[in-house]
């Protein structure tokens, strides 16, 4: 992938993110609330870094059953889940909250998940967030050459079965970062010089990855097979369950908001130039689901209102519920659209159909 050269139009004759950011401004200064983080967040901060860090304890401090063991090690795949999308996710955005070494604490918590905050904020917050859904510059859309996301990608004869195969290697996301991802990827940016705010210096970034993988590794492998009287290949079997649990968790919650048949995925002219402004563009590529469900609200970190999220990304998931409304209202208003799935089942139904669709071999290969 080159740098991207992606211009987005300037042109909004009817001045709709105008109007939407005013109104999004009045609601937070009309109730006298922060756009960061509140109690609610910090009520589930604690209970997911406990869902994710007290199984770990017991484990090593208890004498249980290898069932037990089996048991908690999915416990806490679902709490790493839940500290990536509701802790990780809003400390990197800045977001967590309005002082910055807290979004940094927060937003560092990535490295007890795999992975490395220079990595993150540039694919996620730079590469995903600005080249939503674009074919060749945002990174989320590509998988290698074993799953086929756009039609803009080169097709394979075993893409037709990749509705089949894709979700079991979905659970291999945060596992790949432990291993590969992070090495790969700082290869990758630091050749480029992307950064997310200012560009780190190649020893600073190497010696960054290097070290926090083998604390991590320590964490994670090396205390409990020093502490555990179990045989060395079930600890790590354990650590990999606990990875596929999150990996797969973290995935399929990733694509319900931009790989399914109501996202567009456009691409630039030849000059570069795409049709719409960014804020319209986030409209046509991200899809809402579920958004009525409490418990998918709660702990999804918010990344089912992805509408909410990729137009204003520095605004705390606690309040995205609130402000739904009036983005739906005004997209509405302007008549542009407003995707969302009803319900999460919905959502996972059309992301296979879009595989499904994708996997088929085109009349004309892009």
């Amino acid at each position: 992938m080159t740098t991207p050269q992606v211009r987005f139009s300037k042109v909004d004759s009817a001045k709709f993110f105008r109007t939407l950011n005013k109104r999004v401004n009045e609601y937070f200064k009309d109730n006298n609330i922060k756009r960061t983080g509140n109690w609610r967040l910090h009520v589930k901060t604690i209970a997911m870094f406990s869902m994710f860090l007290t199984p770990y304890f017991l484990i090593l401090t208890l004498d249980i059953s290898q069932w037990w063991m089996l048991l908690l090690t999915i416990v806490m795949g679902v709490g790493m889940a839940g500290v990536g999308m509701n802790v990780m996710h809003d400390g990197n955005h800045g977001s967590y909250s309005s002082k910055k070494w807290i979004n940094k604490v927060m937003g560092g918590s990535l490295y007890i998940l795999a992975g490395n905050v220079y990595n993150w904020q540039v694919q996620h917050n730079v590469l995903h967030h600005t080249y939503t859904n674009i074919h060749g510059h945002d990174e989320d859309m590509d998988a290698g050459r074993i799953i086929r996301f756009t039609k803009h990608a080169e097709w394979k004869r075993f893409h037709k079965f990749q509705h089949y195969y894709s979700v079991f290697l979905y659970g291999l996301l945060t596992f790949n970062w432990a291993l590969t991802t992070d090495f790969k990827q700082t290869k990758s940016y630091l050749a480029r010089k992307l950064s997310y705010g200012k560009l780190p210096s190649p020893l600073k970034q190497w010696s960054t990855v290097v070290i926090t993988k083998i604390i991590y590794v320590m964490i994670w492998i090396a205390i409990p097979m020093i502490f555990m009287s179990i045989a060395w290949w079930k600890i790590l079997l354990g650590f990999f369950i606990m990875h596929y649990v999150a990996g797969l968790i973290l995935s399929i919650v990733f694509q319900l908001a931009h790989m399914v048949e109501e996202a567009d995925m456009p691409l630039p002219d030849q000059t570069g130039s795409m049709k719409n402004t960014w804020a319209i563009h986030q409209l046509f590529t991200t899809v809402n689901f579920s958004t009525k469900n409490r418990l998918v609200n709660w702990f999804t970190g918010g990344l089912n209102h992805q509408v909410e999220h990729h137009i204003f990304p520095n605004i705390s998931h606690v309040h995205y519920t609130k402000i739904s409304k009036i983005v739906k209202q005004t997209a509405l208003e302007f008549n542009l659209p407003y995707n969302e799935y009803k319900t999460t089942r919905m959502a996972i139904v059309s992301h296979f159909k879009h595989l499904k669709e994708m996997g088929m071999k085109p009349a004309i290969q892009p």
